[in-house]
Parts: C-alpha cells; structure tokens; sequence
C-alpha cells in the first residue's frame, strides 16, 4: 500500500475490523475514508459485519444518547484557545512580553542606544520558537488525536502558526516603533517578511527533521548570521555595527526581494511535504 493512488481493499478493511492492520495501515486508512466515500462504506460494512459489530452499535446508540442528553462544555473562547494551541498558553507568551517590556525598559530605563538593534536580531526568530511549540507530540499532549482529525495534520498546524504570528508581529513591530532610532538600524516593521519566511522554514524543514529540530536550527543559522560577521578577532561589535549589518540583511528592495523568494519556497516545499503531516505514521520523527 503507497500514500497516495490507492483504495481500501476488502482484505485491509477485514484486518482493520478485526484490529490486526499494522499501525501505518490504520491511520492510513482512517485518513483515506474521509475523503473517499466508497472505501468509508467498504471499511463500515467490515466492522458491522465482523465480530466487534453488535458491540460497536451499542456504543454508538449509547454514545449518541449521551451527547444528545448533555449540555455543552466547551464555549466559544476555550474553543479559540485551544485551536491557537501550547504556545499561546504557555511559556513562550510570557517569553515573548518579557522581551518586548525589557526592550522598552532598556532603552528608556537604563539609556541603552542599542536596544532597537538587538530587538530586531531577537525578532525573527521569537515567531520560529512559538511555532516549535506549537504542534507536534512534544509539545501537544493531544498531538495524536488531533492529528488524525479532518481539522489536524497540516491545517491545524498553519492555524496554530497563523496564532503565533498574530500575536508576535504586531507586538514586536509596536514594541520596536516605540523604541528610540539608533544610527543606521533598519526601521522597526522590516523584519516582518524574514520573521515569516524563517517561519515557513521552520515548518519545511520540520517535515524532515522535526519541528524543534527545525526551530532550533533556523534560530541558530539566523543568529549566527547577524552575529558571526559583526564580531572582530579582538573586539566586540559596537551598535552602529550591528545597526548597519541589520540594514544590509533587513534592508532595501534587494534584501526584501530575497526574503520573499525565500518565503514563496518554503510554502512550496510545505505543500509538498503535506503528507508527512497529514500522515504522522509515516514521518520518521513523530515529533512533527
């Protein structure tokens, strides 16, 4: 059986109904039926069909019965909430207000002319984090369940992306706005395009090598590509240095174009790495 160009046969819905397929052949199977109605009917007369049947419709009746009779419990807000996922919910939220407060108490409290620089080196890379957290067996303890879901796999993740960036990039632009101009530093909305495409190539790269995996290595290549060529044999960078790097890897038509090259690609590879979301039982790390 391949990923994709297949149908469930009657030997495959047999063994399902009797719980011997193997697992990559269940959730495969699972996923398939959602869409292809035939094989659904295929796979429901099986499992009525074999010894698990009757069982099955008392469930079923009970479980109906019981839904009907309950109230609701999950309001719209708890709904939303969890839909944006861990990050949202967790430490990186409150990473996220703390770097924006200490930014602002920087450069207002303690007189530090460098504070706008070293925001927007820190900026790209606090969406990659929020999204590391976000989705995926490590970080969601409901990972399994949502993944096989029609709302799981590759749409939840870009719900929860799409959560991630909506909180951090107008608080970290505001935050940057409001930050006292340093000579030569890029202006405080130029990071948005390389923090989005950063993002996508986060979520690209986590296809092959897991999520964390990924973030971890996207925030330490952009970190050392801010820092790496700023820093002297025997001194340490001043802020105009930095300032100036920023403006060249930030900055300007050429640099802009670039990123959102980069951004364009790496959706691309996203949609073509779909399945590996979609389809958990076959990504080789299962934290993704």
């Amino acid at each position: 059986m391949t990923r994709t160009g297949w149908h469930v046969d009657g030997t495959l819905a047999a063994s399902y109904a009797a719980g011997s397929a193997s697992e990559p052949d269940a959730w495969s199977l699972e996923k398939h039926v959602e869409s292809c109605g035939a094989c659904a009917v295929r796979v429901s007369a099986a499992v009525r069909g074999g010894a698990a049947g009757p069982a099955l419709a008392d469930v079923r009746a009970a479980v109906l019965t019981s839904v009907a009779a309950a109230p609701p419990r999950i309001g719209p807000a708890a709904r939303l909430l969890w839909a944006a996922g861990p990050a949202l919910r967790g430490a990186w939220l409150l990473a996220l207000v703390l770097v924006a407060a200490g930014a602002v108490g920087l450069a207002y409290g303690a007189d530090f002319s460098g504070a706008r620089p070293v925001l927007l080196t820190l900026a790209p890379v606090l969406p990659v984090a929020g999204v590391a957290v976000s989705y995926g067996g490590t970080a969601d303890p409901l990972y399994e369940i949502t993944a096989s879901t029609p709302g799981g796999g590759l749409r939840l993740l870009l719900t929860r992306t799409a959560a991630v960036l909506a909180v951090s990039l107008p608080l970290l632009t505001a935050t940057g706005a409001v930050l006292p101009a340093s000579a030569g530093a890029p202006g405080a909305a130029v990071w948005l395009l390389p923090g989005l495409a950063l993002s996508l190539a986060a979520l690209a790269l986590g296809s092959y090598v897991g999520c964390r995996a990924a973030a971890a290595g996207i925030s330490v290549a952009w970190v050392l590509a801010v820092t790496v060529p700023v820093f002297g044999p025997d001194t340490a960078p001043t802020t105009a240095e930095l300032s100036e790097h920023l403006a060249r890897l930030l900055s300007g038509p050429a640099a802009q174009g670039g990123w959102a090259v980069g951004a364009v690609l790496c959706a691309g590879l996203l949609v073509l790495r779909r399945r590996s979301v979609e389809f958990p039982a076959f990504s080789t790390y299962s934290g993704f």
